[in-house]
């Protein structure tokens, strides 16, 4: 073999070598980055409950956890959580500083950027009220004294459902909103189901419960475009709790009441 030819074999073979580990590369995504590392970094509202916050012994539980536990389960990975905020969080994911957001509205501004898993969370605004007191419909709130939170969107939705009679008595924040119901200057309270968790937690002498819900927008995973099979681990990872029960006993803990698979439609 001439110098020259040698040359030219040991080019061609190079290249070869080089298509290949460009193939190798090109191939490469999320869950295999995530499988070598032997952690998934999910981004979450560290202070957000019931889904995710600070227990007694300082570590992070709520619904949320109990999902993104049983996503890096079907990964087979540990699970790392990264605290995240409302500003810097898509970011965090773009960036591959997390693999995973939980709790993301779904809206067609954000899928510009990034991609949704299927709906994992109810996410709701409802009409919350004493046992003792009927109140089954939007028509059932004429003459009712309801709290809600000033300039909200349980405000607006509110606004828009009541009838002219109802006695809307707006407040500042969601603290002075639980306050007025629960010491009784309002019949009826409109907050999302994260807030009515924790009163229908708390209040057992009043014995409050969700009467009906004036609007639904579930909360879903966020993660990176084009990665595929990691949105299929998740979407696996959610339909095995939902076939399970392992969805209705997180909802029964965190949330306060039996998981309505209705509220994981957009």
């Amino acid at each position: 073999m001439t110098l020259r030819n040698a040359l030219k074999s040991a080019l061609a073979a190079a290249m070869m070598l080089g298509a290949a580990g460009l193939a190798t590369q090109a191939k490469a995504d999320a869950v295999d980055d995530i499988t070598k590392a032997g952690a998934i970094n999910v981004g979450i509202f560290s202070d957000f409950p019931p889904f995710s916050s600070a227990s007694a012994d300082m570590s992070i539980k709520g619904y949320d956890i109990d999902v993104a536990q049983a996503i890096a389960d079907g990964l087979k990975v540990k699970l790392n959580l990264v605290s995240v905020t409302g500003q810097n969080r898509i970011p965090y994911l773009t960036d591959k500083r997390v693999d995973i957001l939980m709790s993301v509205g779904y809206s067609k501004e954000r899928e510009q950027v990034i991609d949704f898993a299927a709906a994992y969370a109810p996410y709701y605004i409802a009409v919350i009220g004493p046992a003792e007191l009927a109140v089954k419909g939007k028509e059932d709130l004429a003459e009712k004294s309801i709290a809600v939170n000033r300039g909200t969107l349980e405000d607006t939705s509110l606004t828009e459902a009541a009838p002219a009679s109802a006695d809307i008595r707006r407040f500042d924040n969601y603290n002075s909103v639980i306050q007025a119901f629960i010491s009784g200057q309002t019949q009826l309270m409109v907050v999302g189901n994260d807030v009515g968790a924790q009163v229908l937690a708390r209040q057992e002498a009043l014995k409050p419960e969700q009467k009906f819900q004036l609007l639904t927008s579930p909360s879903h995973i966020g993660l990176n475009k084009n990665e595929d099979r990691l949105k299929k681990a998740v979407n696996d990872a959610v339909a095995k709790m939902l076939a399970d029960g392992k969805l209705d006993e997180s909802s029964k803990a965190w949330l306060k009441t039996p998981l309505n698979p209705d509220n994981l439609k957009d």
